[in-house]
């Protein structure tokens, strides 16, 4: 019988947020044992509930929602997302250069095939949110990784950055504030990745998910805000801000020169079309989360939810022996280091597979984030605390027990 093999485009996809490890979790809840999952940012199972006034305002116009919508959204959600950008001081967006699609995901899929042929090159950071490396590679491009710089709190290093664009090179890529590390940027190295964009002619992919997920009273600055001619995708979602990652809800505003992205927002429509629309019930949710109270900041403030969890955390890992991070300032998650001299770690998968065997604690290994080395790990710090107390007390052990049985 002939074996039916999957494309070779798949070569360079990788996704171990659901990846072997995941798959291992599974069958052992199947055999009946409890998993913590720190694997992913899934704000529902942790008892992060989506905003009551979302809820409702989606269950009152579920008998609306029945057929297609505007391929691009429809009209409210739109004019909320754009009022959106207005506050955030992007100028020239017009409902016309707002997509909703099916989260931020369907809608980084649609832009980067709308835009790359074969051999083209895309700057990614790495660490990176895979989904962008895997777009990118099945879209026919090649993903090409800048690298972000730990001992600067994980910013990107711009003479790295700068020495990997070529002639191939069509877009640049920012994750901010970042996953997987928490890391902020600051808007003196947005500027200069702006300028890079405007020297080379790139396209800017802004990936601003976790835009309201701050800490310690930061400030995010929205990248598109930072120029008019750049051309610059931005995406966002209700699924973190806004606890709603199930009702798949999330938008890409287009801004700056457009005049010469003629044809490649032709082709972003194209794509948008032959999708017909995205979830109509979700698109209902946009204008209350945009307009309502913003609730978030009260789990991100001083004494909130998700900063207490974020600091116990922070300070359970670190007092690790081997163990160091830079603590996030944004996002669900930080990205620690195990020291390579403490734990020589040669397959990083396979080091969190038994991590998951013995503890019950599910992690991800820093390699499935494009990092270079075994030697990170990403965690999230959505439990309540009690159970991050229970999970860090077992990875706690497992390390000690490999520290002894690797010490000289």
């Amino acid at each position: 019988m002939k074996t039916i093999h999957k494309s070779a485009k798949l070569a360079n996809v990788c996704y171990d947020i659901r990846g072997p490890i995941m798959d291992a979790a599974r069958q052992m809840e199947e055999e009946g044992h409890k998993i913590i999952k720190l694997n992913i940012g899934n704000l529902a199972v942790f008892g992060f509930d989506s905003p009551e006034e979302i809820q409702q305002d989606m269950i009152r116009n579920l008998p609306n929602s029945a057929g297609y919508s505007d391929s691009k959204g429809i009209f409210a959600a739109r004019k909320a997302v754009m009022h959106e950008t207005q506050k955030q001081g992007i100028a020239g967006v017009t409902l016309d250069d707002i997509y909703l699609g099916n989260g931020a995901s369907e809608l980084i899929v649609t832009a980067t095939n709308a835009l790359l042929d074969n051999g083209d090159e895309i700057l990614l950071p790495s660490p990176d949110y895979p989904l962008w490396t895997a777009a990118a590679s099945l879209s026919g491009g090649t993903p090409v990784h800048y690298l972000c710089n730990e001992a600067n709190g994980w910013m990107p290093d711009l003479a790295d950055l700068r020495s990997k664009i070529t002639s191939k090179t069509r877009a640049v890529v920012v994750i901010n504030p970042n996953n997987p590390t928490g890391a902020l940027y600051s808007d003196d190295i947005l500027k200069v990745v702006v300028q890079m964009a405007r020297e080379f002619g790139l396209v800017v992919f802004s990936d601003e998910v976790y835009d309201k997920v701050l800490y310690d009273g930061v400030k995010h600055k929205a990248m598109a805000s930072l120029s008019e001619d750049v051309l610059t995708l931005t995406f966002n979602s209700l699924s973190k801000s806004y606890r709603s990652c199930g009702y798949r809800a999330g938008w890409m505003v287009v801004s700056g020169d457009k005049k010469p992205a003629r044809d490649y927002i032709e082709g972003l429509n194209m794509l948008s079309n032959m999708r017909l629309c995205s979830n109509v019930p979700g698109q209902f949710a946009i204008q209350t989360a945009l307009g309502g109270y913003q609730s978030i900041n009260d789990l991100v403030g001083e004494g909130g939810r998700l900063r207490r969890q974020r600091d116990l955390a922070y300070e359970l890992i670190t007092a690790i022996p081997g163990v160091s991070c830079v603590k996030p300032s944004a996002a669900l998650y930080m990205f620690p280091r195990l020291d390579p001299t403490v734990y020589p770690i040669a397959d990083d998968q396979q080091f969190f597979l038994e991590l998951l065997q013995e503890t019950k604690v599910m992690l991800v290994q820093g390699t499935g984030f494009n990092w270079h080395e075994p030697d990170h790990f990403r965690m999230v710090f959505l439990p309540h605390e009690d159970e991050l107390r229970v999970a860090i007390g077992r990875m706690a052990r497992f390390l000690e027990n490999y520290r002894k049985r690797h010490s000289n």
